[in-house]
Protein backbone atom coordinates (compact mmCIF):
# COMPACT_ATOMS: atom_id res chain seq x y z
CA UNK A 1 0.00 0.00 0.00
CA UNK A 2 1.25 3.75 -1.03
CA UNK A 3 2.15 5.79 2.05
CA UNK A 4 3.31 9.57 2.29
CA UNK A 5 6.12 10.38 3.51
CA UNK A 6 6.62 12.83 6.43
CA UNK A 7 9.77 15.01 7.89
CA UNK A 8 9.80 16.68 11.85
CA UNK A 9 10.14 20.38 11.74
CA UNK A 10 10.43 22.40 15.33
CA UNK A 11 9.55 26.21 15.38
CA UNK A 12 10.62 28.61 17.35
CA UNK A 13 8.13 31.00 19.78
CA UNK A 14 10.45 32.75 22.26
CA UNK A 15 12.41 30.23 24.59
CA UNK A 16 9.22 27.55 23.00
CA UNK A 17 9.75 24.62 21.09
CA UNK A 18 6.76 23.34 18.62
CA UNK A 19 7.63 20.37 17.09
CA UNK A 20 5.45 18.74 14.21
CA UNK A 21 5.37 16.43 11.69
CA UNK A 22 4.52 17.58 8.61
CA UNK A 23 4.25 16.22 4.63
CA UNK A 24 7.82 16.20 3.21
CA UNK A 25 7.13 18.12 0.46
CA UNK A 26 3.75 19.07 -2.14
CA UNK A 27 4.12 15.94 -3.87
CA UNK A 28 3.11 13.26 -1.12
CA UNK A 29 -0.25 11.65 -2.22
CA UNK A 30 -1.87 8.81 -0.48
CA UNK A 31 -5.95 7.81 -1.03
CA UNK A 32 -6.08 4.38 -0.87
CA UNK A 33 -9.38 3.87 0.38
CA UNK A 34 -10.83 6.95 -1.52
CA UNK A 35 -12.08 8.89 1.14
CA UNK A 36 -10.32 12.14 0.00
CA UNK A 37 -11.92 11.35 -3.55
CA UNK A 38 -15.39 11.41 -1.59
CA UNK A 39 -14.83 14.54 -0.22
CA UNK A 40 -14.19 15.96 -3.57
CA UNK A 41 -10.33 16.92 -2.65
CA UNK A 42 -8.22 15.76 -5.72
CA UNK A 43 -4.50 15.06 -5.42
CA UNK A 44 -3.16 18.30 -6.60
CA UNK A 45 -4.71 20.09 -3.42
CA UNK A 46 -4.24 16.82 -1.14
CA UNK A 47 -0.90 17.95 0.53
CA UNK A 48 -2.04 21.42 1.01
CA UNK A 49 -2.92 20.14 4.82
CA UNK A 50 0.22 19.02 5.54
CA UNK A 51 3.03 22.23 4.86
CA UNK A 52 3.59 25.01 7.41
CA UNK A 53 2.64 28.13 5.04
CA UNK A 54 3.58 31.45 5.97
CA UNK A 55 0.10 32.24 6.94
CA UNK A 56 -0.17 29.69 9.61
CA UNK A 57 2.91 30.60 10.68
CA UNK A 58 1.89 33.94 11.34
CA UNK A 59 -1.47 32.89 12.84
CA UNK A 60 0.68 31.10 15.41
CA UNK A 61 3.07 33.72 16.62
CA UNK A 62 0.35 35.90 17.14
CA UNK A 63 -1.84 33.55 19.47
CA UNK A 64 1.60 32.49 21.29
CA UNK A 65 1.23 36.16 22.66
CA UNK A 66 -2.13 36.68 22.12
CA UNK A 67 -4.02 37.69 25.56
CA UNK A 68 -6.22 34.61 26.80
CA UNK A 69 -9.10 34.79 28.78
CA UNK A 70 -11.40 31.58 29.66
CA UNK A 71 -12.21 31.51 26.05
CA UNK A 72 -14.01 28.58 24.04
CA UNK A 73 -11.54 28.78 21.37
CA UNK A 74 -11.96 27.32 17.25
CA UNK A 75 -9.43 26.66 14.94
CA UNK A 76 -11.13 27.18 11.41
CA UNK A 77 -9.57 25.10 8.45
CA UNK A 78 -6.24 24.30 10.71
CA UNK A 79 -4.49 22.05 8.14
CA UNK A 80 -0.94 21.14 10.41
CA UNK A 81 -3.03 22.88 13.04
CA UNK A 82 -0.06 25.01 14.04
CA UNK A 83 -1.37 27.63 16.09
CA UNK A 84 -3.93 25.09 18.07
CA UNK A 85 -0.47 23.43 19.45
CA UNK A 86 0.60 26.72 20.53
CA UNK A 87 -2.67 27.20 22.33
CA UNK A 88 -2.85 24.07 23.65
CA UNK A 89 0.62 24.30 25.02
CA UNK A 90 -0.73 27.95 26.68
CA UNK A 91 -4.00 25.67 28.27
CA UNK A 92 -6.51 27.36 26.13
CA UNK A 93 -9.60 25.75 25.69
CA UNK A 94 -8.99 25.22 21.78
CA UNK A 95 -11.07 23.19 19.43
CA UNK A 96 -10.07 22.20 15.62
CA UNK A 97 -11.17 22.01 12.59
CA UNK A 98 -10.62 20.86 8.99
CA UNK A 99 -12.65 18.88 5.97
CA UNK A 100 -9.27 16.64 5.18
CA UNK A 101 -9.60 12.92 6.25
CA UNK A 102 -5.98 13.28 7.31
CA UNK A 103 -5.37 15.90 9.69
CA UNK A 104 -6.82 14.20 13.29
CA UNK A 105 -4.24 12.07 13.12
CA UNK A 106 -1.24 15.00 12.28
CA UNK A 107 -3.09 16.41 14.81
CA UNK A 108 -2.97 13.31 17.79
CA UNK A 109 0.55 12.69 16.66
CA UNK A 110 1.73 16.21 16.66
CA UNK A 111 0.00 16.79 20.12
CA UNK A 112 2.03 13.69 21.56
CA UNK A 113 4.98 14.92 20.13
CA UNK A 114 4.63 17.96 22.37
CA UNK A 115 3.68 16.10 25.64
CA UNK A 116 0.43 18.34 25.67
CA UNK A 117 -3.11 17.14 26.23
CA UNK A 118 -5.31 15.82 23.19
CA UNK A 119 -6.94 18.77 21.23
CA UNK A 120 -10.33 18.09 20.41
CA UNK A 121 -10.85 17.76 16.62
CA UNK A 122 -13.84 17.54 14.58
CA UNK A 123 -13.85 17.28 10.62
CA UNK A 124 -16.39 19.34 9.39
CA UNK A 125 -16.74 21.13 6.11
CA UNK A 126 -18.30 25.03 6.19
CA UNK A 127 -21.58 23.95 4.49
CA UNK A 128 -22.28 20.78 6.90
CA UNK A 129 -25.61 20.91 8.37
CA UNK A 130 -24.60 19.92 11.86
CA UNK A 131 -21.48 19.89 13.39
CA UNK A 132 -22.59 19.49 16.89
CA UNK A 133 -19.65 22.31 17.56
CA UNK A 134 -21.19 24.86 19.72
CA UNK A 135 -20.42 28.16 20.44
CA UNK A 136 -16.92 29.81 21.05
CA UNK A 137 -15.74 33.70 21.84
CA UNK A 138 -12.98 33.61 19.74
CA UNK A 139 -12.33 32.15 16.20
CA UNK A 140 -9.33 31.81 14.39
CA UNK A 141 -7.54 30.91 10.92
CA UNK A 142 -5.04 31.15 8.48
CA UNK A 143 -5.20 31.43 4.48
CA UNK A 144 -8.94 29.69 4.26
CA UNK A 145 -10.67 32.24 1.93
CA UNK A 146 -8.72 30.42 -0.94
CA UNK A 147 -11.54 30.60 -3.61
CA UNK A 148 -14.55 32.99 -4.44
CA UNK A 149 -17.08 30.90 -3.14
CA UNK A 150 -15.53 30.68 0.31
CA UNK A 151 -16.49 34.16 1.28
CA UNK A 152 -20.25 33.08 1.42
CA UNK A 153 -19.23 29.46 3.29
CA UNK A 154 -17.19 30.52 5.83
CA UNK A 155 -19.14 33.66 6.72
CA UNK A 156 -21.73 31.74 7.30
CA UNK A 157 -19.89 28.88 9.51
CA UNK A 158 -18.68 31.59 11.33
CA UNK A 159 -21.53 33.50 12.21
CA UNK A 160 -23.67 29.71 12.91
CA UNK A 161 -19.96 29.32 15.64
CA UNK A 162 -19.98 32.71 17.39
CA UNK A 163 -21.28 33.45 20.51
CA UNK A 164 -22.99 36.61 21.09
CA UNK A 165 -19.86 38.74 21.72
CA UNK A 166 -17.09 36.64 19.99
CA UNK A 167 -13.96 37.55 17.73
CA UNK A 168 -12.53 36.43 15.15
CA UNK A 169 -8.73 36.50 13.54
CA UNK A 170 -8.26 35.23 10.50
CA UNK A 171 -4.42 35.50 8.44
CA UNK A 172 -5.00 36.72 4.89
CA UNK A 173 -2.25 36.64 2.42
CA UNK A 174 -3.49 38.61 -0.09
CA UNK A 175 -5.87 36.19 -2.69
CA UNK A 176 -7.92 39.34 -3.46
CA UNK A 177 -11.47 37.82 -1.64
CA UNK A 178 -11.02 39.22 2.01
CA UNK A 179 -12.81 42.58 1.23
CA UNK A 180 -15.89 40.73 0.51
CA UNK A 181 -15.90 38.99 3.06
CA UNK A 182 -15.35 41.79 4.98
CA UNK A 183 -18.55 43.43 3.72
CA UNK A 184 -20.53 39.77 4.18
CA UNK A 185 -18.99 40.24 8.29
CA UNK A 186 -20.11 43.82 8.63
CA UNK A 187 -23.72 42.66 7.52
CA UNK A 188 -23.90 40.03 9.93
CA UNK A 189 -23.26 42.76 12.45
CA UNK A 190 -19.39 42.59 12.98
CA UNK A 191 -16.78 45.65 13.09
CA UNK A 192 -13.83 45.34 11.30
CA UNK A 193 -10.29 46.34 11.53
CA UNK A 194 -7.45 44.93 9.60
CA UNK A 195 -3.45 45.43 10.08
CA UNK A 196 0.11 44.16 8.80
CA UNK A 197 2.04 41.39 11.09
CA UNK A 198 4.93 42.92 12.77
CA UNK A 199 8.49 41.40 13.60
CA UNK A 200 8.36 38.76 11.48
CA UNK A 201 11.76 37.64 10.87
CA UNK A 202 10.98 34.22 11.48
CA UNK A 203 9.38 34.05 7.49
CA UNK A 204 11.58 33.36 5.35
CA UNK A 205 10.34 36.06 2.57
CA UNK A 206 8.10 39.39 3.22
CA UNK A 207 4.41 38.68 3.78
CA UNK A 208 2.52 40.66 1.72
CA UNK A 209 -0.75 39.33 3.74
CA UNK A 210 -3.04 40.93 6.62
CA UNK A 211 -4.15 40.49 10.01
CA UNK A 212 -8.12 40.46 9.78
CA UNK A 213 -10.18 41.08 12.77
CA UNK A 214 -13.79 40.99 13.39
CA UNK A 215 -16.07 41.65 16.31
CA UNK A 216 -19.14 41.66 17.53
Amino acid sequence: MAMFRVKYQTIEFGDVDIHVRILRDRQQFNDDQGKAEQLGISSAVWPIFGQVWPSGNVLAHYMFTYPLKKQRILEVGCGIGLSSLVLNHRHADITATDYHPEVAGFLEENTRLNENKAIPFVRTGWNDDQSNLGLFDLIIGSDILYEHEHVELLSEFINQHASPHCTIILVDPGRGHHARFSKKMASLGYEHSQHKPEDIDYLDEPFKGVILKYVR
